[in-house]
């Protein structure tokens, strides 16, 4: 029973891939369902979570292998490469076709590329407290959390134009819609690099909680509270794009402390 538990948990995790697919491929195109893209949306959060238990159910259960690490793969592909990037294709029609088509397919190769290197590089003993590369599933959220904050959006948009008496929807909408092409490249990108992204949940409730921690948990709570379902894709944004940023901040910094060499002439 114990054994047969870590495997349910994966395959839970391929399911919801495949209903986010499902819900996603309603969207007709013309006029983009709230309901269905939200759906869409989250059901890869929820995806996310039976990845995130499979692993622990695995160890308090010892029944970790091979077969667990393999299957724990492929399902991910479907959850955070295949699903995340029809949802891309079904929400960004203003988006060049062909192009917009080219990104989905470099998302979801990026994502099998990252799921095989983990693998490969990734031992038992690996304590997981950061990731070479941004994890799959951070970046498939990353474009899930503007599927889930798009009903939030457009209720804020009526809101204003009930104010104003204007309308702003067709405007911000394509905005958002063409800007999230450009948004999953990026990340796309991010999970094949080098970079080092830290293990937010390991440093949160396994690991040490020094003060910088708590600052972080604190102001992730305020965003919440103050701009409700529209933080989700702040949040991930931050994630996502915070570690580049800052390694390139800290070259710039290193070169900028180092001190100039003068030549002595003869």
């Amino acid at each position: 029973m114990f054994a047969v538990l870590p495997t349910l948990l994966t395959l839970g995790n391929v399911a919801c891939g495949f209903g986010s697919i499902t819900f996603a491929a309603k969207l007709d195109g013309s006029e983009t369902d709230p309901r269905n893209l939200f759906i869409a949306g989250l059901l890869i959060f929820i995806a996310m979570v039976f990845d995130m238990l499979d692993g622990s159910a695995a160890r308090w259960a010892k029944h970790t292998s091979d077969f667990g690490a393999e299957l724990d793969s492929l399902c991910d592909a479907v959850s955070f490469g295949v699903a995340p990037a029809f949802i891309l294709i079904k929400f960004s029609t203003p988006f060049h076709e062909r192009l917009l088509w080219v990104i989905a397919v470099l998302f979801v190769m990026c994502t099998v590329l990252r799921l095989a290197r983990f693998n490969v590089e990734t031992g038992e003993e690996d304590t997981h407290e950061t990731f070479s590369g941004l994890p799959s599933p951070a970046a498939a959220g990353t474009i899930a959390s503007f599927a889930v904050a798009y009903p939030e959006f457009l209720d804020r948009i009526a809101e204003w134009e009930l104010k104003s008496l204007q309308s702003y929807r067709e405007p911000l909408e394509t905005t958002v819609q063409i800007t999230l092409p450009f948004i999953a490249l990026a990340v796309a990108c991010l999970m094949i690099s080098r970079i080092r992204y830290p293990h937010v949940f390991n440093q949160l409730f396994r690991g040490r909680r020094n003060y910088y921690h708590m600052v972080q948990l604190i102001f992730t709570i305020a965003i919440i509270v103050a701009v409700r379902e529209m933080a989700v894709p702040l949040i991930f944004c931050t994630f996502a794009f915070g570690a580049p940023l800052r390694a390139l901040w800290s070259q710039i910094a290193a070169r900028g402390w180092q001190k100039p060499t003068t030549s002595v002439g003869n």
